[in-house]
């Protein structure tokens, strides 16, 4: 099991013009593959609640569900994947609780914690930040197009570019071959999600 090429959705609640549900429908409808639930802010209850409804627009179109972070919200609502970050639950557990049912995903900084972690099995793999952001506090250091061909050259599943990717610096990265990336503040805060969407996919030309 894998994530499919183009725009990998990450819902952002404190950044939508209207809502998670709202924007993820609308990225759905424009050809979005892959959604992945980030919050950190709300209790495990409405964590739960939101990813069954979350789940269920995700399948109506065919399209992977990811749960971030939380193994067991993930398992709860059979997702289809989950998320961790470096700081999360370590890969070979996750393992051990997730069989093969689940996609697990790694973010990744550096060019060596993304050949660990394909070498320790992860499904696919997070990098960046590539570019500057503001979505994500204390993302780290940009780490640059370079680094992030550098990646793609000496990993073979699929890597997702995150971190200040928009469809202005899109271009360069598949350029070197990206084939996923995560744009969060250019779709989420667009007027039109779907137009947004789907002029990101057609950079892939998907």
């Amino acid at each position: 099991m894998t994530i499919k090429p183009g725009l990998y959705f990450i819902t952002d609640s404190t950044l939508t013009r209207k809502d998670i549900f709202s924007d993820t429908l609308k990225a759905l409808k424009a050809g979005v593959k892959t959604v992945q639930y980030r919050e950190k802010d709300v209790s495990t209850l409405t964590l739960y609640e939101n990813a069954v409804r979350l789940k269920e627009l995700c399948h109506e179109y065919d399209a992977k569900f990811i749960m971030n972070d939380r193994i067991d919200v993930a398992l709860a609502v059979k997702a289809d994947g989950v998320h961790l970050g470096q700081d999360d639950m370590p890969l070979v557990e996750a393992q051990k609780l997730c069989g093969d049912k689940m996609i697990i995903g790694i973010s990744t900084h550096s060019f060596d914690q993304a050949v660990e972690a394909q070498k320790s099995g992860a499904d696919y793999i997070g990098f960046g930040p590539v570019f500057g952001t503001q979505t994500k506090k204390n993302a780290g250091n940009a780490r640059g197009v370079e680094e992030f061909a550098e990646v793609l050259e000496n990993v073979e599943i699929p890597v997702v570019a995150i971190g200040g990717v928009k469809t202005t610096n899109l271009p360069d990265l598949i350029e070197v071959g990206a084939k996923h990336a995560a744009v969060i503040s250019e779709v989420v805060t667009a007027e039109s999600v779907s137009t947004k969407v789907k002029e990101i996919n057609a950079l892939f030309n998907l």
